[in-house]
């Protein structure tokens, strides 16, 4: 994609919304969903696309993605930075990604606490790290070197656990708080991923999610997941996160116990994700609307 470079912008906090300010994903069978309303939907505020979906998109497609950007806000998420990587950034991915901000100027840029990258070589998934001292500078060294590159504040997701290392000697909320101090980046807090963890590790999301100040918090995600078998034998079962469903009524309810509790430092903006088992774009703005109420009533 031939983009015009901008200079850089300085870094800043997203706005906390004095009202709901509610986003979907944005999936390419929606494209015409979307571009055909005359006005807003009165429940969506921005549009989240993939980094990483926009990478060498030219022609109509990036002519598409560029009319959706003149009615909603973007909030540009990545799948591909490798934040954890022992080897530091790709240069060339990382620059590519500047172009896609500086070129769209999105309200947001995110991306995860994970890796998916060994040299050249990426994996299709987001790989978990063990959260120790050693690991939370190399993070810290990677998330510092990306804002500089974007020349703006980065949010970081909290990932999906299905498993812990025998090494990790670190709470994965006290990591990210502390990633905050030292990077003065946001965070990117995904109730629906607080919930498969603890759920998988067998650990309190409330007690997680007590520690989460709104004031570090630049977005939330919300979204469904799957609960699978792992034994016929003993009904062992393991949560995973596919974004195939809908908010399942345990997130909302950690959603709305969270936002109470949080109530004096504002309201981020909140945004729903959908990305397989994709339904008709009138499901996802009910979603939104439930979302847009949550906030509101708590």
């Amino acid at each position: 994609m031939a983009v015009k470079r901008t200079k850089k912008s300085p870094r800043k906090d997203p706005a906390h919304s004095p009202r709901p300010c509610i986003g979907l994903g944005l999936k390419s069978q929606h494209y015409d969903s979307v571009l055909a309303r005359t006005e807003k939907p009165l429940c969506v505020d921005f549009l989240e696309v993939h980094a990483e979906n926009l990478m060498g998109l030219g022609g109509a497609p990036l002519t598409r993605i560029e009319a959706v950007a003149k009615r909603y806000p973007l909030s540009i998420h990545g799948t591909g930075l490798s934040l954890g990587s022992a080897g530091g950034l790709n240069s060339r991915h990382l620059g590519r990604f500047r172009d896609i901000v500086a070129h769209f100027s999105p309200m947001l840029v995110s991306d995860h606490l994970a890796w998916c990258r060994d040299g050249e070589v990426y994996y299709n998934d987001l790989l978990p790290l063990p959260l120790t001292r050693a690991v939370l500078q190399r993070v810290a060294d990677n998330v510092s070197h990306a804002q500089d590159v974007l020349g703006r504040q980065l949010l970081v997701e909290n990932p999906s656990t299905y498993l812990t290392f025998r090494e990790s000697s670190l709470d994965e909320a006290d990591f990210l708080l502390t990633l905050v101090e030292r990077t003065g980046c946001g965070l990117l807090l995904d109730i629906n991923n607080v919930y498969v963890s603890c759920s998988n590790l067998g650990t309190c999301a409330e007690d997680y999610l007590r520690k989460i100040p709104a004031s570090v918090v630049g977005e939330v995600h919300l979204a469904g997941h799957s609960v699978v078998p792992l034994s016929q034998a003993n009904d062992q079962t393991i949560r995973v996160d596919d974004h195939g469903s809908e908010v399942c009524e345990d997130v909302w309810a950690l959603f709305a116990g969270w936002l109470k509790a949080e109530r004096h430092h504002g309201r981020p903006p909140t945004l729903v994700e959908w990305d397989t088992r994709v339904p008709e774009f009138e499901v996802l703005l009910a979603e939104a609307r439930r979302a847009a109420q949550c906030v509101t009533q708590n």
